[in-house]
């Protein structure tokens, strides 16, 4: 038995190919998933982008210079050799752009397992992390499509709101995100306006995004990136998706000491901060990377899984209501139309109010 995975070249990420390895005997206390569905989005890419960096070409292997794209979706249990882990049951997490996955899950309990597979160790553990289907707060049957698309990106937007939260949004009265059409930004947004009311939603976009941006509601105002220096100067916190130094420093110089915190989300932003450590100091905070995989542990570790996922569940269910119709889903079968797909992001030839599912 075969299985097929889409090759990136790591080195030119627009150099992808289908391939396919034969599937190992399958060992004791390891089980084998079958991928049902996953989405390809822009989080995708940034995997990709800095996959050297963050170990993301480590989770699934691949021949040398060549990299297996994480993603995010379901699959079901198609072989097992774990006591605990039945065939026919469905999970949710990360996977490979590919068309199977063996784990050697550890850590078993009712609501999901963790990969003990050697190799993927040295990661963070949220990555790690499968959740079971059938006892899992955030699954709904009727909207696995949305949960691929803007399940892991939201998560990102709720535990920047948590963090900001936490820290009394650094006194400041508004909010202003860049890219403000992406998936994490609008899953911020929508936290915001949840939990944090008091404080002003300004979103920041391309013109031919403004109108999108605007029909989701998500933000009190929206402007294209020409129109910053419209923003009136109060005490602000700054969320910046879009990876721009330029973007970043116009904010900075706008705001000066009116910035009470600049937060770069995105490992993409390394090469911004970089920039920064070389160039004139910008006024106001120094721009802080957040790193979204060591706040969901902490997040966790804070209030227990059973409450924390409560906690995320019940502002999900929020978001999906805020997002109805913001995007149309595509459904597209095949591993290579996931190769077609990703190669087109990478490009950036792909529509945000398009959503892309994969059914291998």
């Amino acid at each position: 038995m075969n299985a097929q995975q889409v090759h990136v070249r790591t080195g030119a990420l627009t150099d992808a190919v289908l391939a396919e390895v034969p599937l190992p005997p399958l060992p004791e206390g390891a089980v084998r998933l079958q991928v049902e569905s996953f989405s390809v989005t822009a989080n995708n890419v940034t995997y990709a982008v800095v996959g050297d960096g963050f170990r993301y070409w480590d989770f699934f292997p691949a021949p040398e210079g060549l990299g297996i794209v994480p993603m995010w979706g379901h699959a079901r249990v198609i072989e097992s050799r774990h006591a605990d882990i039945a065939v026919g049951e469905r999970v949710y997490g990360y996977l490979p752009m590919a068309s199977h996955l063996d784990v050697v899950p550890g850590r078993v309990s009712a609501g999901g397992f963790t990969d003990m597979a050697a190799h993927r160790q040295p990661m963070s553990p949220v990555y790690n992390s499968y959740t079971r289907l059938a006892a899992d707060p955030e699954h709904d049957p009727a909207r696995e499509a949305e949960r691929m698309i803007f399940g892991p990106l939201f998560r990102t937007g709720f535990l920047i709101e948590y963090f900001l939260r936490g820290e009394g949004w650094f006194g400041a009265e508004q909010l202003v995100v860049t890219s403000a059409s992406s998936k994490t930004a609008m899953g911020l947004a929508s936290v915001a306006r949840q939990s944090s009311p008091g404080i002003k939603r300004i979103g920041l976009t391309s013109k031919g995004n403004v109108g999108f941006v605007e029909a989701s509601g998500l933000y009190d105002a929206v402007l294209a990136y020409d129109e910053l220096d419209k923003l009136e100067v109060l005490r602000t916190v700054s969320v910046d998706f879009a990876g721009n130094a330029d973007l970043l420093a116009r904010i900075h110089r706008h705001f000066e000491d009116a910035l009470a915190h600049s937060v770069l989300v995105g490992a993409t932003h390394i090469e911004a901060r970089s920039v920064f450590g070389k160039s004139e100091p910008l006024p106001g905070p120094r721009p802080q990377l957040f790193f979204a995989p060591d706040h969901a542990v902490a997040f966790f570790k804070a209030h227990g899984p059973e409450e924390g996922g409560r906690l995320v569940a019940a502002a999900w269910r929020a978001f999906l209501s805020a997002a109805e119709g913001t995007i149309a889903i595509e459904r597209l079968p095949g591993l290579d139309a996931a190769r077609t797909v990703f190669t087109s992001m990478v490009a950036g030839q792909i529509d945000p109010a398009k959503g892309i599912v994969i059914e291998p």
